[in-house]
């Protein structure tokens, strides 16, 4: 992709990284009440982040989106709005499958945004479950590759 360069979460990215996972969040769960993000909000930074692999993407200087990998499974990946819809996501998911021939993720069911962008790049749905900490049903979706 022009000008998007990926590279690996340092430190001093995680101010942005929230920017962003704050932005995309609020448009793709909308359905999530602000208790959930305000747990999330210290998640993030002290649970999450230092338990996986996390590849970020910037545009100039700027970091613009973010996934976040766990072995095969997409913990996160989040996109800056304004940078929805030009590959972004696409660019961060070809990426790590590098690395990872089968991928897997959960959505949740309500985040159309999330759902479609996994369809159209050939996540299947193979189960749902609930999510207690959100009273919402996650849809479990795989991506087999031909490695």
């Amino acid at each position: 992709m022009k000008n998007i360069k990926l590279r690996e979460f340092k430190n001093s990215d995680l101010n942005e990284l929230m920017t962003v996972w704050e932005n995309a969040s609020k448009l793709a769960h909308s359905f999530l009440s602000e208790e959930f993000f305000e747990k999330e909000r210290y998640n993030i930074p002290n649970i999450y982040i230092p338990n996986a692999d996390t590849l970020v993407a910037e545009n100039e200087g700027n970091v613009i989106g973010f996934i976040s990998m766990i072995d095969n499974e997409i913990g996160g990946l989040f996109v800056d709005p304004e940078f929805h819809g030009v590959g972004v996501g696409t660019y961060l998911v070809d990426k790590v499958r590098e690395i990872h021939c089968n991928l897997i993720v959960e959505v949740f069911e309500d985040n159309t945004i999330g759902r479609r962008f996994y369809t159209s790049y050939g996540f299947k749905i193979i189960d749902k479950t609930f999510h207690s900490g959100s009273g919402k049903t996650m849809i479990i979706m795989k991506y087999i590759s031909k490695c």
